[in-house]
């Protein structure tokens, strides 16, 4: 385990990321609820995914599914730029405003249909998402750059597989299961 994001782990308060019914359960580690049919993942389960993305200093991320934020500290912590993209603008506008009251300078923010990816600026040294597409999202893989690693659930809603996509230098994509999770949907093309 890398000390750096475990002593983040250890030190980033959740329940900044919560509304207040819930901030009292924000030190359990399961999923809450943070409104509009949407989770924030239990703390492990970030830490993990986290780990997973073996993130340097100078990645630009892109992350799939803003939600309340939590993930996004996690990875503007560890990376150079971060690209975020939310379906609900209510829930990026809520992200927004805990994000920069924490003092991160380096996210981007977007509303739209994650599963297209954000095109714009790719490619991407490491892509995250953190909700289930039914299928893999072919955009996401393209905007994934070479020697880049993707980590995300696919599946139907209930249970899928946290899968990592790693893509070689010569742009060969190669896809391993790590667990069984179970995320929100991802709405949008590929729910």
């Amino acid at each position: 385990m890398d000390e750096a994001l475990l002593q983040f782990y250890t030190s980033l308060d959740r329940s900044l990321f919560l509304d207040t019914q819930y901030k009292g359960l924000a030190k359990l580690d399961r999923p809450l609820p943070i409104g509009l049919g949407q989770t924030i993942s239990q703390p492990s389960l970030v830490l993990y995914m986290t780990q997973q993305l073996d993130l340097k200093k100078t990645h630009k991320v892109l992350e799939i599914g803003t939600g309340s934020g939590y993930q996004s500290a996690f990875l503007a912590e560890f990376c150079s730029e971060l690209y975020t993209v939310e379906l609900l603008s209510e829930l990026q506008k809520q992200a927004k405003e805990r994000l920069l009251g924490l003092g991160y300078q380096n996210i981007h923010y977007k509303v739209g249909d994650g599963s297209l990816g954000w095109a714009e600026h790719a490619p991407y040294d490491r892509i995250m998402v953190t909700a289930a597409p039914k299928r893999m999202p072919l955009q996401l893989i393209e905007q994934l750059a070479p020697r880049g690693i993707m980590i995300l659930p696919v599946g139907p809603l209930g249970w899928q597989e946290l899968i990592r996509v790693a893509k070689d230098e010569r742009g060969e994509v190669h896809q391993s299961k790590l667990l069984d999770v179970a995320f929100v949907q991802l709405v949008g093309e590929y729910s």
